[in-house]
């Protein structure tokens, strides 16, 4: 917890210098444009609402899956705007002597930043990328297909219906010949048991009991199936 308490502290710090920074190179830059008193200082206010306006109109678009052309176009020229006075105010530019083509820049800027504020706040959600799908709010006849024309002439006449052709019955099984062998005498516990299995297995199945198949459960070698089917 403390941990990210630090972590969140140095984010807030930093967020804070940057600002401040971003906001003194904005200001200075006004005022050496002619946009002095009050006038200067409101340049970095505007500046940097667009800069967050656009940020979050972009985040709430991109949330619900639609395009954000517009708040990106907005945000990047906020971020130039800044970056701009930030670059210029490093030495590169002339404070005492800023060209025409930079004053018209820094003049202008109110009704750029005007006329994006208002449509970021204005623009209602789904004008920025039109969804060509079938709207749920559609109505019923634009939603139905239309009903084909009635045609005049005389009804078809209805077909017989097809009979089904008739499923074969499968075939019984009939259980394997126990293999040619000589019986082998079992004892009659043995013999009773194998008995109960062909009862059951006859019951069960409603077929006869299979001798190879009493014989396996009763786990004797293949040799005694002749010697099990004697005594079923």
């Amino acid at each position: 917890m403390r941990a990210h308490l630090a972590r969140v502290d140095a984010v807030v710090v930093q967020a804070v210098i940057a600002g401040a920074l971003s906001f003194s190179h904005l200001h200075d830059l006004a005022a050496a444009a002619g946009q002095g008193g009050w006038k200067a200082w409101a340049y970095p206010v505007s500046v940097d609402l667009l800069l967050v306006a656009s940020w979050r109109r972009m985040r709430q678009l991109q949330r619900t899956g639609q395009a954000a052309g517009s708040p990106r176009l907005w945000f990047l020229v906020a971020l130039a705007a800044s970056l701009g006075a930030n670059v210029a105010t490093a030495g590169l530019l002339d404070l005492d002597h800023v060209p025409a083509s930079l004053r018209v820049v820094v003049a202008g800027w109110p009704a750029v930043a005007f006329f994006g504020g208002t449509l970021l706040a204005h623009t209602p959600p789904g004008r920025e990328s039109p969804v060509l799908t079938d709207s749920p709010t559609a109505t019923p006849h634009e939603q139905r297909d239309p009903a084909p024309a009635a045609v005049d002439g005389p009804e078809p006449e209805e077909l017989p219906a097809p009979t089904p052709a008739p499923t074969p019955a499968e075939p019984e099984a009939v259980p394997a010949p126990p293999p040619p062998g000589p019986a082998v005498a079992l004892p009659p516990a043995l013999i009773q048991r194998a008995r109960a299995l062909a009862d059951e297995q006859r019951s069960t199945t409603g077929r006869p009991a299979d001798p190879d198949a009493v014989r396996a459960r009763l786990g004797l070698p293949p040799s005694m199936t002749a010697s099990v089917a004697a005594h079923l």
